[in-house]
């Protein structure tokens, strides 16, 4: 019964919306403009179930299609970016030295914004799939590094020295002391990095590919298909809450003995 009560509280808020967009899209100076939420809801099931190919509408059953696309991009420049950004955030946070090299070139490209990355993204790949990637790797891989430096900075000294006075080289310090302290803000920084990644796939895919999530997002408003946007919209979203969730549950598996401490 409470586990129903919490499901129906957090309807509340969905719900209201959902009447107030009812609401303003009946209006009559919003015709054309924006649909309501059923116009919506009928594009939506036409997207994801119906039959493509068939009569003047492209966007009819191409939604797994392009959910594919889009998250096959982002599980590609993601994994690279938390492949290459985790050891290094590790290493500037630990090394004073790593940390006086690479850091400043870090926080010097960092306030780049993803879009500053396009132009260059096409030059040097074309319109492909590689062009992308690049652009969602970019969109984690600071998230992921930056938070991961500051986690193997925060680590508690005492377990440091203690590590010491047992004997242990500055590799075993680093994976086996720094590397579990660490964790609690690398996965934060994966779950930032995800976010990003997911934001940088729409916007690469408007122009840099032609295919995805993105290029429907930006072909269905060229055409004035706003009830595909606004799909398309709830899509994106869904996807980026649904992958979210997915490294919670790793987190939460990964860092029990942290949830175990606190009983």
């Amino acid at each position: 019964m409470h586990r129903l009560q919490q499901i129906l509280f957090g309807l509340i808020v969905p719900v209201l919306v959902l009447l107030l967009w009812q609401m303003a899209a009946s209006q009559p100076d919003m015709a054309g403009i924006v649909p309501t939420p059923v116009a919506v809801m009928n594009g939506f099931a036409g997207w994801i179930w119906g039959q493509a190919g068939l009569g003047l509408n492209p966007y009819l059953g191409t939604w797994v299609a392009n959910v594919t696309y889009s998250g096959s991009r982002v599980v590609q420049g993601f994994f690279w970016a938390a492949f290459l950004g985790i050891p290094l955030g590790l290493l500037i946070g630990w090394s004073k030295w790593v940390s006086k090299l690479l850091d400043p070139m870090i926080q010097s490209l960092r306030p780049i914004p993803i879009t500053a990355w396009l132009p260059f993204s096409i030059a040097l790949f074309g319109i492909r799939d590689v062009g992308s990637i690049f652009l969602i790797f970019l969109g984690g891989f600071y998230a992921v590094v930056v938070n991961t430096t500051q986690g193997a900075r925060d680590v508690d000294k005492n377990l440091v020295r203690a590590a010491e006075m047992m004997g242990s080289r500055p590799s075993q310090l680093l994976w086996r002391v720094v590397l579990p302290s660490a964790m609690p803000a690398i996965f934060t920084g994966l779950r930032v990095g995800l976010g990003i990644s997911w934001t940088a796939v729409i916007v690469s895919e408007m122009v840099a590919v032609k295919s995805g999530l993105g290029y429907v997002l930006w072909d269905a408003y060229y055409v004035g298909r706003m009830d595909i946007v606004l799909a398309d919209m709830v899509s994106i979203g869904a996807m980026g809450f649904i992958s979210d969730r997915l490294i919670v549950a790793v987190e939460s598996r990964v860092l029990r003995w942290r949830m175990l401490q606190n009983y």
